[in-house]
């Protein structure tokens, strides 16, 4: 067991089997530190993949849906892998440091990811793809007082625009600091060494007890993805093309070729899509992923659920565009569980949500 897992049991953890915390004994604390104060997570099971040489961003835009072509020093953007038929393969952000792009994968497929980008590197490209996961430690802040603790352990981070990052200096400890899309109040990252792992951890809880940082574990950064919108897990896999699943703010309809890129022009020009992301509520919990159903007609999939502290049920579905406006009233799987649309999710299509203020209008 790492030196960074036997630290957690020891603030009073329960780990999954990857040695992530899943949480630290008190859900309801945690998911309340969240909108008034902020929470520390572990994420180290999200892939951290290094990429160095003349070619570096080149390779990714050629691969992926986001311009990272022109990137600027310390700038980042979110992209997404598909394959020709434009169907999800990984999501990644990514951030131009001066020692390399750095590419944050989804939990669990760095290893894959890095894999992936090796074997689509041309000849003649300079490029080299290192997997760093197991040489560093992923930390993530969320909530209302985030920025707060990152100015306490590294003041000039506060200059990073949003998704823009930074290699700073705290305490003898090197850092990169990055923002993300957020999921709820400030989202950064902090990725250390691997040795200085809990050294980090504990540092940033003691510069954060003033601004109410506590720590937190994945089952509270699941409640409160869902419940933000945000796609991963089912959402980010091959059943689906990237416009379906929110993440139309993760894709450049200006830029060059890139795999997968005749579907996705196509579908964006003409301005429909057939399915779409929505937050669900439900009267009780059911695991997903089920069957959803509109008027005794199937009319997509409830792809993520989760009951938050106070009971209430969050879900994620992709459904038929025809069923997805706010308010449509649904049942969910073989029991005809009662539920009803709450809201779309991630980026929506922007045509979508002209149409339904049109309607709302009418």
């Amino acid at each position: 067991m790492t030196d960074l897992a036997q630290y957690h049991l020891a603030l009073g953890a329960r780990l999954a089997p990857d040695r992530i915390p899943l949480d630290y004994g008190d859900l309801a604390a945690e998911e309340a530190a969240v909108e008034d104060g902020a929470i520390l997570l572990d994420r180290s099971h999200e892939g951290r993949i290094l990429l160095r040489g003349r070619d570096r961003c080149e390779l990714v835009n050629r691969m992926s849906t986001n311009d990272v072509s022109r990137l600027a020093a310390n700038e980042g953007k979110p992209t997404v892998f598909i394959n020709a038929n434009a169907r999800l393969l990984f999501r990644a952000s990514c951030f131009n440091l001066p020692r390399g792009l750095l590419l944050i994968s989804e939990a669990g497929q760095g290893d894959a990811l890095a894999n992936y980008l090796r074997r689509n590197i041309f000849f003649g490209d300079q490029v080299v793809v290192k997997d760093i996961s197991s040489e560093t430690a992923h930390f993530a802040l969320h909530g209302e007082t985030a920025a707060a603790v990152i100015e306490t352990l590294a003041p000039a981070a506060l200059r990073i625009p949003a998704l823009g990052c930074a290699e700073v200096e705290s305490d003898d400890v090197k850092l990169i600091i990055a923002r993300r899309k957020s999921i709820c109040g400030g989202h950064w990252i902090l990725i250390a060494d691997r040795d200085a792992g809990a050294p980090v951890h504990r540092l940033l809880l003691g510069s954060g007890a003033a601004s109410g940082l506590i720590p937190a574990g994945s089952l509270t950064y699941n409640s409160l993805r869902i419940r933000s919108g945000r796609p991963a897990g089912l959402e980010l896999s091959p059943e689906y093309i990237p416009l379906e699943v929110g993440l139309w703010d993760e894709i450049s309809f200006s830029k060059g070729c890139y795999t997968g890129q005749e579907i996705i022009a196509r579908m964006e020009s003409r301005g429909r899509l057939a399915k779409t992301l929505v937050k669900v509520a439900l009267g009780s919990m059911v695991p997903a992923p089920v069957p959803v159903f509109a008027q005794e007609k199937a009319v997509g999939t409830l792809t993520s659920s989760v009951q938050a502290a106070d009971g209430r049920v969050h879900a994620l579905a992709v459904l038929k565009v025809d069923s997805a406006q706010p308010g449509t009233n649904l049942t969910v799987g073989p029991d005809g569980l009662k539920a009803v649309v709450v809201d779309y999710a991630g980026a929506p299509p922007p045509y979508i949500l002209r149409e339904d203020t049109a309607s709302r209008v009418r």
